[in-house]
């Protein structure tokens, strides 16, 4: 069964992101979904995963089925909800100031795939992820937030721990091998 595997990451959170993905097995029974704060602005992400991974890594596609051993980043200016199989994308209001925000992503993956859900926030300005990863958590997923002082931005991390009570604060080598280990089940 398909499993999820959710990242928060913006500012300072390119380096762990990519060194998180680098560790996600070609075989993989999880589809990994990234938001970045990048609000409007074009962007190169999916070919800078591709790149750090070699896993095929593209923009979120509304409607578009899921698939695992694939990275999935959530387009400009759009906010990414997943139901059981599928994705979609809104355009709709921004959340903790952003759009796209890994809150409507984290509730709506729990709230698919529950306990198959890994949750990670990273490097970041701001609480966004916090609640989802809260959601996660009660939904039986797995929580893993980047230890604040090894973050370049540590409020999303602070904001985490504060809200979340996750499972682990781990440094982002911790939280590669973690991160293998749940795609190879």
């Amino acid at each position: 069964m398909l499993s999820i595997v959710a990242i928060a990451a913006s500012t300072g959170g390119l380096a762990p992101l990519r060194q998180i993905v680098l560790s996600v097995p070609s075989t993989s029974t999880a589809a990994v979904f990234v938001v970045m704060h990048i609000g409007p602005y074009s962007s190169v992400l999916p070919e800078l995963l591709k790149g750090a991974s070699g896993l095929p890594a593209t923009f979120a596609i509304n409607g578009a089925v899921i698939e695992a051993g694939r990275i999935y980043v959530a387009p400009p200016d759009h906010h990414v909800l997943l139901e059981r199989g599928w994705m979609r994308l809104g355009h709709g209001p921004k959340v903790n100031h952003t759009r796209p925000a890994a809150d409507p992503l984290f509730i709506s993956a729990a709230a698919a795939y529950r306990e198959r859900v890994m949750g990670i926030v990273l490097s970041g300005r701001g609480s966004d992820g916090a609640e989802g990863l809260r959601m996660v958590k009660a939904s039986g997923g797995r929580t893993i937030v980047q230890q604040p002082n090894e973050a370049i931005a540590p409020s999303m991390p602070l904001a985490a721990l504060q809200r979340g009570n996750p499972d682990a604060c781990l440094a982002v080598a911790e939280i590669a091998l973690v991160v293998a280990a749940f795609c190879s089940v």
